[in-house]
C-alpha cells in the first residue's frame, strides 16, 4: 500500500475509444499541467510511464491489447457492457490479467438497466468482500413526477458536485421524460429502472421483497420451466399465503435452478428428479404446474408417482392461457395491498427483469427473452407457481382437508 509500482500497466477501457476519452482526456490534461510532466510522455492513445510502464486505451476490438498482465483498470460506463457487445469478455479478460498482477480495478458508470445483467448489475449484485460500492440511491419516497422531489433527488445523488448545474439537468428530464422515462431516470436520477417493453417493474419487484423460512409440511405449489441445452430448468415454489421461492435440495442444499453451463452442456435431469422427489416430501405440495416440452416422460413418472391430480400439464404456448397467467402474476405483484412477496433470489429477479412481452392477437402477450443470454426460466417458473396457487385457493385445496376414522 502507497507503494509506486515499479512498472504501472494501466488499461483504460469502454466499448469505444471515443468513450474511453471520458477518463483519458482528464488525465492527459493532469498530466500537462501537473508534476508528472517529466515522468509521462503523453500519446494520442497511449502514454509512456517512465522507461517500460504504460497508460493505454482498450475496446473489445482491440484483441492484441487484451490479456495483457496490468497493474491497474478503467472500466468506462459499464452499464452497457453486456454479453451482446463482448464487453462482458473484455471485463474477464483484463481482470485476470489485474489478478496475475495483483492489480486493481474502478468501474465508472450511469444508472444500469437491471433487466440487461450488464457487467455493472453483476458487479453490484456481487457479495465479494474485496468489492467497495459507492452508488447513491434517491430515497424511496420521492417521487420523479414531482419537480419538488426531483429536486431532492437530484441534491441527493450528486451531493458533493459543485460544478453540476440542476436546473439545466432539470430541463434535459423533462424533456426526457416524454420520450423515454426509463433513460431519464437512470441517467441523471440514479434510479434502476428496466427500459422500454420490460414485463415487471424492477421497483414493484423489489419492494416485494420478504425472504423468510418456509416450514417442513408446509402446504405449497410448485411451478417449473424445464430445458435440456440452452435455456434453464428451474422451479419456483409458491406458499398458500402468497410467498414465492426457490427451494432448495439434495446434500448441498443446492436451489432448484439449472444451468447447462454448469452441467457440462445439458440438464441433469436426475438431479430434478431428486429434487421433486425431496420437495413432495419436505413439503405439502397441492400441485405441481410444469410446461410439457421436452419433459413429457418426467411428466408421466411424476405423475405416476405422485397423483395425476397433483402433476398438471400447463402448455406456456397456448397464448390465452399463458397471457391470463402473465397478467395475473403481474396484477398480484403490484395491487395495492397485496399478499404477494418473494425471497429476493438472484436468479429469479434476473430472469423476472429480463422478461420483455411480446405482442399477440386480440391485445395479449407472452414473455419472450431480447437475446439468447437473457434468460427468462425462472420468471416462466413463478407464474406457473402463481397460477397454481390461485388455482388451489379457488378449488378450495389452500387447506389439506382432515381425514375421520371412525369405529364401529
Amino acid at each position: 500500500m502507497a507503494v509506486p509500482q515499479p512498472t504501472p500497466l494501466i488499461q483504460i477501457a469502454a466499448t469505444s475509444i471515443e468513450q474511453c476519452r471520458n477518463s483519458y482526456a482528464p488525465l492527459q490534461s493532469m498530466v500537462r499541467n501537473g508534476p508528472l510532466a517529466t515522468q509521462i510522455k503523453l500519446g494520442e492513445e497511449f502514454s509512456r510511464v517512465g522507461t517500460n510502464g504504460r497508460i493505454e486505451t482498450v475496446t473489445a476490438s482491440a484483441t492484441a491489447r487484451l490479456g495483457a498482465p496490468i497493474t491497474y483498470a478503467v472500466f468506462e460506463e459499464t452499464g452497457i457492457w453486456t454479453d451482446q457487445n463482448r464487453m462482458t469478455r473484455v471485463a474477464e479478460t483484463m481482470r485476470r490479467g489485474l489478478a496475475g498482477m495483483g492489480g486493481r480495478s474502478i468501474e465508472v458508470t450511469n444508472a444500469f438497466a437491471p433487466d440487461e445483467h450488464s457487467v455493472a448489475q453483476r458487479t453490484w449484485e456481487t457479495q465479494a468482500p474485496d468489492v467497495f460500492k459507492w452508488f447513491p440511491q434517491p430515497p424511496a419516497n420521492l417521487s420523479v413526477k414531482n419537480k419538488r422531489d426531483r429536486r431532492k433527488i437530484l441534491e441527493h445523488v450528486y451531493a458533493g458536485s459543485g460544478h453540476v448545474d440542476f436546473d439545466t439537468i432539470e430541463a434535459e428530464i423533462v424533456e426526457l421524460m416524454e420520450t423515454n422515462p426509463a433513460a431519464a431516470q437512470r441517467f441523471f436520477l440514479n434510479k434502476l429502472v428496466a427500459g422500454t417493453g420490460a414485463w415487471i417493474d424492477p421497483a414493484d419487484w423489489e419492494a416485494r421483497k420478504a425472504p423468510r423460512f418456509v416450514k417442513p409440511g408446509t402446504r405449497i405449489v410448485l411451478g417449473f420451466d424445464g430445458s435440456d441445452v440452452n435455456d434453464h430448468s428451474v422451479i419456483r415454489a409458491q406458499t398458500m399465503d402468497g410467498y414465492q421461492f426457490t427451494p432448495r435440495y439434495g446434500p448441498d442444499q443446492r436451489l432448484t435452478h439449472w444451468d447447462p453451463a454448469e452441467w457440462g452442456g445439458q440438464v441433469p435431469r436426475q438431479e430434478v428428479h431428486a429434487a421433486i422427489d425431496e420437495l413432495f416430501r419436505r413439503y405439502d405440495v397441492a400441485v405441481l404446474y410444469a410446461d410439457p416440452p421436452g419433459w413429457e416422460s418426467e411428466l408421466d413418472a411424476w405423475a405416476d408417482r405422485f397423483g395425476e391430480k397433483r402433476v398438471i400439464r400447463f402448455h406456456t404456448r397456448r397464448i390465452v392461457q399463458m397471457h391470463d397467467a402473465c397478467e395475473r402474476f403481474r396484477t398480484d405483484l403490484a395491487k395495492e395491498g397485496t399478499q404477494f412477496t418473494h425471497d429476493g433470489c438472484e436468479v429469479a429477479t434476473r430472469h423476472v427483469l429480463n422478461a420483455r412481452t411480446a405482442a399477440r392477437p386480440q391485445d395479449r402477450y407472452v414473455l419472450r427473452k431480447e437475446a439468447d443470454s437473457m434468460k427468462i426460466d425462472a420468471a416462466i417458473s413463478s407464474v406457473l407457481a402463481n397460477e397454481a396457487m390461485n388455482d388451489c385457493i379457488a378449488a378450495g385445496k389452500a387447506q389439506r382437508k382432515k381425514i375421520y376414522y371412525y369405529g364401529v
